[in-house]
């Protein structure tokens, strides 16, 4: 069995989808509908950047959304591949569970930007700049990070957000929290805390504003059942029903990001074989997470090519 895995906020990079577009027509519309969708030239942003108009969350997810789905359409128009013919299931880290509706048809490609846009700009309005963190934990696994993030805390928030592979969980709050959790990592048997740059600390209960606002954007987008099921960030389990997607979605924003438990229970599934798309993130994770599975990247014309044959 297979799975169609889609990459979160931090895969972008400036000329990303360049070479794509310039290859293939099929990139350009589809780089082109968001453009659209959106009344922003975000590919001319994507190619040309400012990488720190790039990375602002408000631009970062739809541009990573838009890469990922240019890639898959890519295989799909030209090499004559129907999505759900060749995956079982379809995943995403975080905005990548965007992406993963997205390709799955629950959600077409404008509206998807367009709650990607939202989702970016209420996140990044929930909590004043400076006043939340994220820190990444290398050699922890998610008990640690949980017993750290407990004893940090002090009546702060402070929260595992992102549970991505057996050597990496990712911690969000206040800053002050944060702060005291990366003082503390020898204490706890972590090898080490790293504060991500990033403008807003996602995946936490500061986050509520921001779920808010995507509970009234969710509640009158056009989100049908999708091809094949999704595997939900919060629960780790497939999901098809288009109500259960809605509000799994909202959860998602405060909720923990349940990477690495996802992966398992889609291998303990008998799914083997995951293709991401648009990134080299989420399968480097794969095969941290499930050694045995194989895991690839699809990022170029070449990949797309040798990837066909082996379909």
């Amino acid at each position: 069995m297979r799975a169609f895995i889609f990459p979160g906020q931090g895969s972008q990079a400036v000329g990303m989808g360049k070479a794509l577009a310039d290859a293939s027509a099929v990139a350009r519309e589809v780089f082109q509908e968001v453009d659209e969708a959106l009344g922003q030239n975000l590919f001319k942003l994507m190619v040309e950047g400012p990488e720190a108009d790039l990375t602002l969350t408000e631009n970062a997810q739809p541009a990573i959304m838009a890469n990922a789905i240019a890639t898959l359409r890519v295989l799909e128009k030209e090499g004559g591949v129907r999505l759900a013919d060749k995956a079982d299931f379809v995943a995403g880290h975080s905005l990548g569970e965007y992406s993963a509706l997205c390709a799955a048809e629950a959600l077409d490609l404008a509206t998807t930007a367009k709650l990607l846009k939202r989702r970016g700009q209420a996140m990044q309005a929930a909590v004043p700049v400076g006043e939340g963190a994220m820190a990444a934990l290398l050699g922890a696994d998610v008990e640690k990070a949980r017993a750290l993030a407990e004893a940090a805390a002090e009546g702060d928030v402070c929260t595992v957000a992102n549970d991505n592979d057996p050597s990496q969980v990712v911690i969000s709050g206040q800053k002050a929290a944060i702060d005291r959790a990366v003082a503390l990592v020898k204490e706890f048997g972590i090898k080490r805390g790293v504060l991500l740059p990033v403008s807003a600390p996602f995946h936490c209960p500061l986050m509520q504003p921001a779920a808010d606002a995507m509970a009234e954007a969710l509640a009158t987008a056009d989100l049908k059942a999708p091809l094949v099921p999704v595997y939900a960030n919060v629960t780790a389990a497939p999901v098809a029903d288009p109500d259960s997607i809605r509000k799994l979605l909202v959860e998602q924003v405060t909720g923990t990001v349940r990477w690495r438990e996802s992966v398992a229970a889609m291998f303990a599934a008998g799914v083997h074989d995951y293709v991401e798309f648009g990134g080299k993130v989420v399968g480097p994770m794969v095969k941290r997470i499930a050694p045995d599975a194989t895991a690839t990247s699809i990022i170029s014309m070449d990949d797309i090519e040798a990837l066909l044959k082996s379909l």
